[in-house]
């Protein structure tokens, strides 16, 4: 198989255009690599790739799996496993494509085993999360795992919870566990890698601009749909106090509030945009610490060299 090709970075910097490029030019498959993509439910607001795009050009791992259902890294990592089997038996060339860092670091570094968490244990800390916020949760874990407070941003909450329930759950901190990780399906020398972004002030205006259009395109009737999902299931005593990773994407609780009628749609839409602002610059922060080899980009300088770097890959495989 032809090197993969892997291209992260925040949202709305126009990874998918440059993947689509890329595909097209080297006969390959586009790989998702963004975990809110993969849900079914979520096309407008996931800002998946359009049916037109994926009917040119293969895709796989776009909307596979319903967000009713738990999906981790490491499934994730199963599915990718057998779409690179796939890929390789049609002898086309493999894009990765995604804001998702942890995906990327998983591809090329591997998996750390950790053990399964307790439900209840889970379910404690994302409470606790809601109640008291990113920084005293940090605080909490200074005291408890000071392995990982120190490598972790303070506004990580996602990751700052995963810490805390592991280093309560295992009694041993995630960093360690992360130092026995399986075998990569990758070797980071042997991929192509990009990190697709822009200035931060062009980002942002991007992210107000294509979230405005989300909602014109019909996010809104989706956030419905995916509400009405919500309460189906809380009606059957389905759903955990904790939710599911569905439920909190960027806009989708933001849109629920005006369909409650707690907010306007303006108000809706505002808080919905700065939250994937901000959202855009943890992103970004991660990249910059975790991708520093990568080859950084933005879509001016592909436009005005995108010959050139097509160059370089056909040059090196």
């Amino acid at each position: 198989m032809t090197k993969p090709i892997l291209i992260a970075g925040p949202t709305a910097s126009g990874k998918s255009q440059f993947a689509l490029a890329l595909a097209r030019e080297f006969d390959g498959v586009i790989i998702n690599a963004d975990s809110c993509q993969v849900y079914q439910e979520l096309s407008v607001i996931s800002a998946r790739p359009s049916v037109a795009d994926m009917e040119d050009i293969p895709h796989r791992l776009y909307g596979q799996i319903s967000g009713v259902v738990p999906y981790s890294t490491g499934l994730w990592l199963d599915d990718v496993s057998r779409v690179l089997g796939e890929i390789k038996e049609l002898g086309k060339r493999a894009i990765f494509v995604g804001g998702t860092g942890l995906y990327f670091q998983a591809l090329l570094n591997g998996l750390s085993e950790v053990p399964e968490i307790e439900p209840s244990i889970r379910a404690y800390w994302r409470a606790e999360a809601e109640r008291v916020g990113s920084e005293t949760l940090h605080g909490i874990l200074v005291d408890k795992d000071p392995l990982m407070a120190e490598v972790l941003n303070p506004g990580d909450t996602q990751r700052i919870v995963r810490a805390l329930e592991v280093i309560e759950s295992t009694k041993r901190s995630l960093k360690l566990w992360q130092q026995e990780s399986s075998e990569p399906l990758l070797c980071e020398d042997n991929t192509h890698r990009f990190v697709v972004s822009f200035e931060r002030e062009v980002l942002y205006e991007r992210i107000n601009w294509r979230f405005a259009e989300m909602v014109r395109q019909g996010g809104l009737d989706e956030v419905r749909a995916v509400m009405a999902l919500k309460h189906s299931l809380s009606q059957q005593g389905r759903l955990s106090t904790d939710g599911l990773p569905m439920f909190r994407a960027l806009g989708v609780s933001e849109l629920m509030a005006h369909l409650e009628g707690e907010v306007t749609l303006e108000e809706a839409v505002s808080r919905a945009q700065q939250q994937t602002r901000r959202y855009a610059k943890r992103q970004l922060t991660w990249l910059r610490r975790n991708m520093i080899s990568w080859n950084w980009l933005n879509l001016q300088y592909l436009e005005r060299n995108k010959l050139k770097i097509f160059s370089n890959i056909h040059e090196n495989g």
